[in-house]
């Protein structure tokens, strides 16, 4: 039933570990069911996609964000019959390793480190630091999670899908947020014209473009102008949300608890818990307080703050 351009589990470049098969679940569908298990996966439910620790319930999370890029993903997948399995697990690990905070919490351990990116921090998180031992996922999934960002090309096309699908799925529900906290009234006049004026129907037609554009190639993509007024989305997001709006307003605190919580462990190690030092000994002081750290939920973070900064009262018993 796959097409010809799709990766099968019986051609996977295989796991660095050995593994005998599965009776029941091909390679592809084993690593994704690991993800979704996972304790980092878990996390992200209380990990910021956009707006900081936000009031109502109706805003996205970096967990709310990657089921929408797997729903995405899937649709893509299945109507070009591809590996829906290899295309679900990439999705569901391609933001494991972000940052709390969101990409204010990335910045900050970029600037601290010399060098951070949140998907490179994601194949980490599977090859290494879950279970303490990495989850020993198959080639394809974790190329597909290292490369989900646009600039980059997976190997698979199942990881094109997800890189495409990632797009698709922020920029369409961080509009969704954005209209609902009143950051922006509507979208620019041209991108509605061209693209949808609701999230259901750019979606739609952005997915369908993706299907009509790479049907009976290796290649995912969209066509020009669908491409072109995308991006012309993304640019206006950026203006009028991501930089400098209402939205943003407490991310100068976010990058200061990022920043104070990293030069208190990097003083600190013992703080991190009993196996710091393990963890210090294997990779290096910088990267176990960077993994310390971006493994933090936010509102785990905020309590480590406190517990450390914030003076508590005197009482005696």
């Amino acid at each position: 039933m796959l097409s010809e351009f799709a990766t099968r589990a019986c051609d996977s470049m295989g796991r660095e570990r050995e593994e005998a098969p599965c009776p029941m679940r091909t390679a592809f569908a084993r690593d994704r069911d690991r993800i979704l298990h996972c304790k980092s996966f878990r996390r992200l439910k209380h990990k910021t996609q956009v707006f900081l620790a936000p009031e109502g319930d109706h805003y996205r999370t970096r967990l709310t964000h990657t089921l929408e890029v797997s729903q995405i993903a899937r649709t893509i997948s299945r109507c070009l019959r591809l590996n829906e399995d290899l295309t679900e697990a990439i999705a569901l690990g391609h933001d494991l390793g972000h940052t709390p905070f969101g990409h204010a919490g990335e910045r900050v351990l970029n600037e601290v480190t010399g060098h951070f990116e949140h998907n490179e921090q994601s194949l980490r998180v599977v090859e290494e630091l879950e279970g303490g031992k990495g989850l020993n996922l198959t080639v394809e999934v974790r190329d597909g999670i290292a490369k989900h960002k646009k600039a980059q090309k997976p190997m698979t096309p199942e990881g094109m899908v997800v890189n495409i699908a990632d797009r698709i799925a922020y920029i369409n529900h961080d509009i969704d947020d954005a209209l609902r906290a009143g950051i922006i009234d509507a979208i620019p006049a041209e991108c509605a014209d061209a693209l949808g004026r609701t999230q259901r129907e750019r979606i739609n037609l952005m997915i369908g473009d993706v299907v009509a554009c790479s049907e009976g190639s290796a290649e995912i993509c969209m066509s020009r102008n669908v491409d072109e007024m995308t991006e012309r989305l993304r640019q206006f997001m950026f203006d009028s949300v991501y930089c400098g709006s209402a939205a943003k307003a407490e991310e100068g605190n976010a990058e200061r608890i990022v920043r104070l919580l990293y030069a208190h462990y990097t003083d600190n190690p013992g703080d991190m818990g009993e196996g710091a030092a393990a963890q210090t000994e294997k990779y290096g002081p910088v990267q176990t307080v960077t993994d310390y750290i971006a493994g933090m939920t936010d509102r785990f973070a905020v309590r480590k703050f406190m517990d450390i900064y914030i003076p508590k009262g005197w009482n005696k018993f």
